[in-house]
């Protein structure tokens, strides 16, 4: 495959996901607002990361090796449309089955995605000489930097169909917001408070017709634009069982690096999930209103967007340690923001910093973390990969199951637990590489 391929791969492969979730983004923002009605958004939100652990242990393997990576990204992408069709008419009996069919879909998709850049990467190192964990770590800062402009896009979107007509924005910050923030638990539970009102039907449907048509868009894309690779990424042709990829997950689970990875891993579920299902809601939502909810988002993405593609040009120079490092005091800084902020309608400006310094932070988790599973985990990706999506899933179910249980401020506090277990796991492994380098080369 000649360099121009393998960049034009990259570039399709990232704008098939920048259309899908562009849709999926969005649409997982607004959840916990527009079907509120007996935590119906949250459930479907659990459910599609149940499936997705299910995924996760049985059919990305099973699928990649009959389907090939091409064509597993395809049907993985078709199943994503199934979710917002049923966002239509969402019911209990429409969308939970959709969430269950979305989330066996989003493991092999993400699996399939990691593999075939960390191929093409090492392709690319192969003929140009450069170290294949640079050269990862470019592939995935730029995947990054397009995926996360589907923030921006699918937020501008829904904030143009869902915002009402008349008023201005700020017109309904005229309330008490006491139930908001930190002290918010569910909005069935305010009553008085026009801003968690869901928006009209019409523009529901208007905006679930355009997401539909991006997820068949992105399916399309990949299906007529990407060249499918000879073999699969390990070298293993043989097709295996639908327990091969369990067997293969237990079996990576061995390995100290994996389990001092975990709760990182986990954090980057969790944290996705609070901005997804409590920031928007309890702040957002609650204190400015429902079509705010993309308008805020909106900076998220573009700061994400961004320093992805930032953090994978500067590591070359400053290592990786001092990006995980800043990330986390980027996310402690924002938790104590947000545990100590009492927001007045006269400071809308604040959701738009908290939004983007949550959205820097999480550039480094969504770009880092995936390509150091990549760089550590090298003689078993698929493993890797599979249980990198297990262990972020367990933080977005674990997130999504006690959002009508506890208080923000709660959350938080398990946000900060979650962090710092994860920053001490990360350098353990990076302070025992370096010592194994150490004594190899005492030993050359």
């Amino acid at each position: 495959m000649s360099r121009r391929s393998i960049f034009k791969n990259v570039l399709v492969v990232s704008s098939g996901f920048l259309l899908l979730f562009t849709a999926f983004q969005s649409v997982s923002n607004l959840q916990s607002s527009i079907n509120s009605e007996q935590g119906l958004g949250t459930y479907t939100l659990a459910t599609i990361y149940v499936a997705l652990v299910v995924s996760c242990m049985f059919v990305p393997t099973f699928m990649i090796s009959r389907l090939g990576l091409k064509y597993t990204l395809v049907v993985s992408m078709l199943m994503y449309a199934v979710y917002f069709i049923a966002n239509f008419y969402p019911t209990w009996f429409t969308m939970i089955p959709a969430s269950i069919i979305l989330g066996l879909g989003g493991a092999p998709l993400w699996t399939a995605k990691c593999a075939y850049l960390t191929t093409l990467a090492s392709e690319y190192a192969r003929q140009t000489g450069q170290k294949t964990v640079d050269v990862v770590t470019r592939f995935f800062g730029v995947f990054f930097m397009v995926f996360q402009t589907a923030q921006i896009w699918g937020n501008l979107i829904s904030y143009y169909v869902l915002k009402p007509g008349g008023p201005p924005a700020n017109a309904t910050l005229n309330f008490s917001v006491e139930s908001c923030g930190v002290n918010f638990v569910t909005a069935e539970e305010i009553t008085d408070n026009a801003n968690l009102q869901p928006p009209d039907s019409s523009k529901l449907y208007t905006l679930m017709s355009i997401y539909t048509v991006c997820a068949f868009l992105s399916a399309l894309s990949v299906l007529v634009l990407l060249d499918p690779l000879a073999t699969q990424p390990n070298g293993d042709t043989k097709k295996r069982s639908s327990f091969g990829l369990l067997v293969e997950t237990l079996r990576h689970m061995r390995k100290p690096y994996q389990w001092a990875i975990v709760p990182l891993t986990i954090y980057s579920g969790v944290e996705q999930a609070f901005l997804v299902g409590d920031f928007n809601q309890a702040n957002g939502s609650c204190k400015w209103g429902i079509h705010n909810v993309g308008f805020v988002m909106i900076t998220f993405g573009l700061t994400d967007a961004i320093f992805s593609m930032v953090f994978g040009s500067i590591i070359k120079v400053v290592g990786r340690i001092p990006i995980f490092v800043f990330g986390a005091m980027v996310n402690a800084a924002i938790i104590m923001v947000l545990y100590l902020w009492k927001s007045t309608p006269e400071e809308p400006y604040v959701f738009f910093i908290i939004a983007g310094c949550w959205g820097l932070g999480d550039a480094v988790w969504q770009t880092q973390v995936n390509a150091f599973y990549g760089i550590v985990f090298a003689d078993s990706e698929e493993g890797a990969f599979a249980n990198y999506r297990l262990w972020e899933s367990l933080g977005f179910i674990v997130a999504f199951a006690v959002q009508k249980v506890l208080l923000v401020t709660h959350k938080l506090l398990l946000l900060t637990v979650l962090l710092s277990a994860g920053m001490i796991g990360y350098l353990f492994i990076e302070i025992h590489l370096k010592l194994k380098k150490r004594r190899k080369l005492t030993l050359q």
